[in-house]
Formats: C-alpha cells, sequence, structure tokens
C-alpha cells in the first residue's frame, strides 16, 4: 500500500520547478568559488538587476521588524517568518541583493528553490520489510505522531481510529501560498500517508481478497500541505511546515517527520536553507526521514546516477531512502533496486548517501479522490476492484504509484514502530539501529527495462546505491545495540579521495561509525561495499579510475569536479515516466 514513485519532479518530491537564475550563471559562479566567500548563494550573485527574485535570508539571530523593513526597501515583500533558521522568505528586486548582503546580522541568502513530490505512478511492500512481525507484536504506531509534509491528506475510511468512529488525522494546516484547502488536489500526500499508516479499513471484510494496509496502521498523522494541485512547492513552505511540526511536538507527540519531496543540491547542506530546517527539527528530538530522489538514470557527463541525491537528503543528519522493487513476491530473497533511485555521494558535500533502501516501486495505497490532479491525468493506475473483492461494486479506493516518495513512508512507519517499543530513543538512536540491523544481502549487479522506453539500466550494489541495505523491520524491534544520545552522533560520513583516486570514508570523532566493533564500518554497510584499505588504514570502497558501473572515468571526474553545480539539469521525460509506470 504505498509508493509514489515520481511525483518528485515538482518540489521535486523532489520537485525542481524553475530556477529563478540561468544554470550556467551557477556554474560560472561556483567555477570561481565565489560561493564560499559571499552571503549570496552562487546563483543569487549575478542575477539581472531588472529581475526579481524570491529568496530566503538566513540571520544571525531572529530579525527585528527594522530589519525585515530594509529587506522589501524598493518593492519588496515578506512572504513569511521561518524561525527554525533564523531566516524570512522575501520577494526582492535583485538590485538590492548587494544592500541586503551589507547587513551584519545577515549570514546567507538563498534562492526559494521548487520542490517537487518524488513519486510515480505494488502491494508486498509489508512483507518485504517483515512489518507483520511488529504487528504480531501489537506494535501499530499508536500513540506515535508522524507530520506528513506533502499535498495533504484526504480523510477516509484508511485514516479513521481502530474504534471506526474518527479520524487519526490529528491536526492539518495548509502552507500553499493563495489557497486554503488542507485536501489533497493532487494525489500525492494521502497515498504516501496510506502506505505510513493506512489501516485498509477500504479492504477489509468478507468480501476482500486483499487488505491494503500501512506499516504503522494506528499511528496519528499531522497533515501540513505544502505542495499544490500540480504537485509543486518552495523551500520556505516546507520550512514553515517543519517550524509548525516543531512547535506542536509536543502536543501530538510528533516523533517524525515525512519528506517525499525534494530538489536538487545548490549548496553546500551547511548554508542550504531547507537542510537547516531538518537539522532544526532533529535536534528537537524529532526523526526526518526523506526521499532520495528518483534521479538514478540521469548519465548527464557519464555519471551512471551517481551523485543524483535532492535536498533535503543530501543532510547528513536525515534518515536519506532509497527505492527497491518488491518484484511481485512476498519475499525480499528477489527484490532488487530500483533503477531510478537517487545515488550518493552527494554533490558537494559528498555525503554518503541514501542511508537504507525501502520498497517503493508500483506501490499500492490510498486514492485521494476521482479529481485529484494525478488521478485524473493517470486512469490505467486505479487500482481495479475486482483485483481485490469478490463482491463489492462502485468505485476503486486504490491508487499505484512509484517512487522514493513511496520507500520513504514505509520507513517512517518503521521509526513509529520502534518509537512506540521504546519512546526514548532519540533521532540519531533510531537511525543507527535501522542502519546497523538493515539486510545486506544483494545481488553485485542488476538489469532493469524501462516499460517505456525499453532502455536497459544496469544498477550496482555499493554504498552509494543500497547505502547501509534493506529496511528489516524484525531486525530493529528485536536489537538492544543502543547507540551514545548525543545529537549528530550517527551522521551519514563523508567520503574523499586520495592523490591516487581512490575514495574513502571519513569519519569524524563526532560520528559513530566505525568508532567501536558493535558500529564498525563492516557492520553498518557490509563488508561487500568495502575492498582494499589504504595505508592510513581506510577502507576503500572506490577505485582510482572508474566509479561503480562506468566503463569510463570521465563520470568519476564529473563527481569530484568544482566546475559543476549538482542537479542544475531538468527533469527527463524518462524521469517523469517514471511516476506513472514505475519498473518492471
Amino acid at each position: 500500500m504505498f509508493e509514489v514513485t515520481k511525483v518528485t519532479s515538482r518540489f521535486r518530491c523532489f520537485a525542481f520547478a524553475g530556477l529563478l537564475v540561468g544554470a550556467n550563471l551557477a556554474l560560472s559562479t561556483l567555477a570561481s568559488g565565489a560561493m564560499d566567500s559571499h552571503k549570496l548563494s552562487a546563483e543569487l550573485q549575478h542575477a539581472p538587476a531588472s529581475k526579481r527574485v524570491d529568496v530566503i535570508v538566513q540571520y544571525r539571530v531572529q530579525p527585528t521588524s527594522a530589519q525585515v523593513k530594509r529587506a522589501i526597501v524598493g518593492g519588496g515583500s515578506l512572504r513569511g517568518r521561518l524561525s527554525s533558521i533564523n531566516g524570512a522568505a522575501f520577494t526582492i528586486n535583485a538590485k538590492s541583493l548587494s544592500a541586503l548582503a551589507s547587513d551584519p546580522n545577515v549570514l546567507h541568502v538563498s534562492v526559494d528553490h521548487v520542490v517537487k513530490a518524488t513519486a510515480t505512478v505494488t502491494d508486498f511492500y509489508d512483507q518485504a520489510v517483515m512489518a507483520p512481525y511488529a504487528w504480531s507484536s501489537n506494535l501499530s504506531g499508536t500513540g506515535i505522531g508522524i507530520a506528513v509534509i506533502d499535498s495533504g491528506i484526504n480523510s477516509g475510511k484508511d485514516f479513521s481510529l481502530s474504534s471506526g468512529a474518527g479520524s487519526r488525522i490529528v491536526y492539518s494546516q495548509n502552507f500553499v501560498s493563495g489557497q486554503t484547502s488542507v485536501s489533497d488536489l493532487y494525489g500525492h500526500g494521502t497515498h504516501v500517508a496510506g502506505i505510513l499508516a493506512g489501516n485498509g479499513m477500504n479492504s477489509k471484510g468478507a468480501n476482500f481478497r486483499k487488505t491494503f494496509m500501512g506499516v504503522a496502521d494506528n499511528a496519528n498523522l499531522i497533515n501540513l500541505r505544502v505542495l499544490d494541485q500540480n504537485g509543486s512547492g518552495n523551500d520556505s513552505t516546507v520550512i514553515a511546515a517543519i517550524d509548525t511540526a516543531i512547535s506542536l511536538k509536543t502536543k501530538y507527540n510528533i516523533r517524525v517527520i515525512n519528506l517525499s519531496l525534494g530538489r536538487p543540491v545548490f549548496e553546500s547542506y551547511k548554508l542550504d536553507p531547507l537542510c537547516l530546517a531538518v537539522e532544526a527539527a532533529w535536534k528537537a528530538g524529532i526523526v526526518v526521514v526523506v526521499a532520495a530522489g528518483n534521479d538514478g538514470r540521469d548519465n548527464w557527463h557519464d555519471i551512471e546516477g551517481y551523485g543524483t541525491i535532492s535536498a533535503p537528503g543530501s543532510d547528513p543528519l536525515a534518515i536519506t531512502v532509497g527505492a527497491m522493487k518488491p518484484m511481485g513476491t512476498a519475499t525480499r530473497a528477489d527484490d532488487q533496486i530500483a533503477s531510478y533511485s537517487s545515488k550518493g555521494p552527494t554533490m558537494l558535500d559528498h555525503i554518503v548517501k541514501p542511508d537504507i533502501v525501502a520498497p517503493g516501486n508500483m506501490a499500492i495505497s490510498v486514492l485521494a479522490s476521482s479529481t485529484a490532479t494525478l488521478v485524473k491525468a493517470n486512469p490505467a493506475n486505479v487500482v481495479a476492484l475486482s483485483s481485490y473483492s469478490s463482491g463489492k461494486t462502485g468505485a476503486s479506493s486504490y491508487f499505484t504509484l512509484s517512487g522514493t516518495s513511496m520507500a520513504t513512508p514505509v520507513v517512517s512507519g518503521a521509526v513509529a514502530l520502534l518509537l512506540q517499543k521504546n519512546a526514548k530513543l532519540t533521532p540519531d538512536q533510531v537511525k543507527a539501529r535501522l542502519m546497523r540491523t538493515a539486510y545486506k544481502t544483494f545481488p553485485r549487479s542488476s538489469t532493469a527495462t524501462d516499460p517505456a522506453t525499453g532502455r536497459k539500466y544496469t544498477s550496482q550494489y555499493d554504498i552509494f546505491t543500497v547505502g547501509a541495505g534493506y529496511l528489516d523491520i524484525q531486525a530493529a524491534l528485536n536489537n538492544a545495540d543502543l547507540a551514545p544520545a548525543t545529537v549528530g552522533i550517527a551522521k551519514s560520513p563523508a567520503v574523499a579521495r586520495d592523490k591516487s583516486g581512490n575514495v574513502y570514508l571519513v569519519t569524524g570523532s563526532s560520528i559513530l561509525w566505525g568508532g567501536s566493533v558493535t558500529w564498525g564500518t563492516s557492520i553498518v554497510w557490509g563488508t561487500s561495499v568495502l575492498w582494499g584499505t589504504l595505508t592510513n588504514g581506510e577502507s576503500v570502497l572506490w577505485g582510482s579510475s572508474v566509479t561503480w558501473g562506468s566503463s569510463t572515468n570521465k563520470g568519476f571526474s564529473v563527481l569530484w569536479g568544482s566546475s559543476i553545480v549538482w542537479g542544475a539539469t531538468t527533469e527527463t521525460s524518462s524521469e517523469a515516466a517514471v511516476l506513472i509506470t514505475g519498473e518492471k
């Protein structure tokens, strides 16, 4: 019951709808090294003076009213305050950027980018990740609040209380500019919520052959709508929703935020306002689970899909999720990575991502409504009532989508189960537990065919493709290893390259990985991704001549170059098709 492979095209849940400044400007600016030496992001440093731009301004402390007024001098406007990052969103004239950056309280000014959903238009995900074990142990997410920051959630029987009366959607708020509805007009958020916490009431009973349940089928949902009817939103709306989740944490016991959305990486996670908001939630005690993106087939400059992780999945604190294909069976033994699942390392910072993978291809989940944009455009993805009911008549209640958007709520649901069992676990302890216990048995490689184009894609099962492995809920619930409670102890490490071109893990003193036998790199990521040892004792991940699966070293050079802005590409037709057709 879940999965949106790619509704990500717009917030580009992973959405990337419209750069305000041309990619060429960003490329030339980054090449000159200007991004690190100025308060303005690379994209803004050469913005035409006549242009009006949407920006996010980060201040050293919360901006005063006087500072806000100075920022909008000359025809600008305040679009909202963003308390978690001491920031605010403005629309201003580009000619005012220099004056804005001259304010000593201003730390950094970024473009307010478009974000999109990361889904694409089966069942079997529960069995693959061992969710039935949790249910048999009376774990269903009861009492845990999960904030779904997406296109909205439509209420219905699948989100009802266990008593059948009332709803588990305990709070709803709209953040889409110019709109007031909290309903899902796009069809992505409801699908995500169903994978996460649907109870299958629309497919339970004597007349049904199949029941489509979510992972944490009794968790409470906080509906924070940031994507419009076309699946698009902005950094600032997502940040505002994260701020709201933090403020409501105690009232609704919000322990998890699900972000099945994203956009390309434009600057280091240390400056990116979307990543900084994610870190604020993490530090507040909320586990943030983010989709990796659906750009794993991207081969611009021969990168073979590497370096395509979206923001804010690029942040080392967050749990970043890639997508697996259940292959139409209940067993995980034959499951394969979806070739469209984005791969690490992250651009600019070279962080090891994804952290974990989960089922996300051709996932069946709750249908928002017959008028939702995705549903109207793709009626063939409506699950036939006859396929799961033997006597009931009427309209179907379920829909099929694919993508890392769908895999993300599987992990969010698993987090809710862990927290129901042990409410004292910190976000870092949850992340470490899930990665430590992930299933690590994979083939060396697999080949998939795009059903729309017939093109074949070969995937390697390395650390930048499957992370620490395949989510295993049973193993996580039965594991007693407890990482330190220190915030950041389970940060995803970076990788570096030596003079010979070998790529190896870099683990700082505050990083758990490699610090003990229990949490050693070979334990967390598996021995199959590590080969060879450098003179300094570091384990080699990549060889000096080629990236995994690449026939030349050109892609390798691009990944480590300084002249390329990661993500400065538009969505391809193949990428868009993933949302609808998934992958066989």
